[in-house]
């Protein structure tokens, strides 16, 4: 990972849409800096099964279903649960990317996953093909390539939107392709997938418009020191801290509520 805050982008507070868009912070909400970072913290590179979390009891090779320890969350917006990731509500367990294939239909949404990184978002097409976001180009790529040696699963109810119909997720996917740097308004691979299958403007980077009332609660559940609430503007502001919760594994407070723990 390197360190992150060498790769900090500084902004001038009155820009971070983390605050009160009437510059008045409210007593009862403390609002954190937030840290943008440049696509993609979830790197699709060259990755030995030992990197990526697995042993050798658990190589690539294999087909599973088997489980990789990972941090859990839930989220809200006022009181609706907006996403879920939870081990006790879903099944967590990830497949090598030969055995995803053959689980996929166009359309699905895919996730990747591997230690130390962020998780990596795709959406299925066919014959082994998905559309993705990666160092800022929405491209075509073969799953087998780029899961390098990461395996994945199926996360089409992860968030709790009314997905699309599949052949518009795959318009919307396929209708960007080739887009790159300044041209797309997405800052990670999560973002791009889930507005494909979602069609949310909230996905885009400056896409959700800020109200004092607005408010997105993340919820950490962390199995050595309970649950902790953070509190955040934006659905994308939430999305990059918790991505940064996946690649680093250190819990960094932007706000918390209750002192942090409930």
């Amino acid at each position: 990972m390197g360190n992150q805050l060498d790769r900090i982008t500084h902004l001038n507070y009155s820009e971070l849409p983390t605050g009160d868009p009437s510059g008045l912070e409210k007593d009862e909400l403390r609002v954190g800096v937030a840290y943008f970072f440049s696509d993609e913290e979830e790197e699709v590179d060259d990755r030995t099964p030992s990197d990526c979390g697995f042993t050798k009891d658990h190589s690539p090779a294999e087909e599973g279903p088997f489980s990789v320890s990972e941090v859990e969350y839930s989220a809200f917006c006022a009181q609706e649960c907006i996403f879920s990731k939870l081990r006790e509500n879903e099944d967590l367990n990830v497949y090598s990317a030969k055995t995803l294939l053959t689980m996929c239909k166009p359309g699905d949404l895919l996730e990747l996953v591997a230690t130390a990184q962020a998780p990596h978002w795709a959406i299925y097409e066919q014959n082994d093909q998905v559309i993705h976001l990666h160092k800022g180009e929405i491209r075509k790529d073969s799953l087998l390539e780029i899961s390098s040696g990461r395996h994945g699963r199926i996360v089409n109810n992860r968030y709790r939107y009314r997905p699309l119909p599949p052949d518009l997720v795959m318009q919307n996917a396929a209708g960007h392709l080739g887009l790159s740097s300044e041209e797309i308004c997405w800052t990670n691979s999560e973002s791009f997938a889930a507005w494909c299958r979602f069609g949310k403007r909230e996905f885009k980077a400056g896409g959700e418009a800020h109200s004092a009332e607005q408010q997105y609660f993340l919820k950490v559940h962390l199995s050595s020191s309970g649950v902790h609430t953070l509190v955040f503007r934006s659905l994308e502001d939430m999305i990059r801290e918790r991505r940064r919760v996946d690649a680093s594994g250190i819990l960094k407070e932007l706000s918390l509520v209750n002192g942090g723990k409930e």
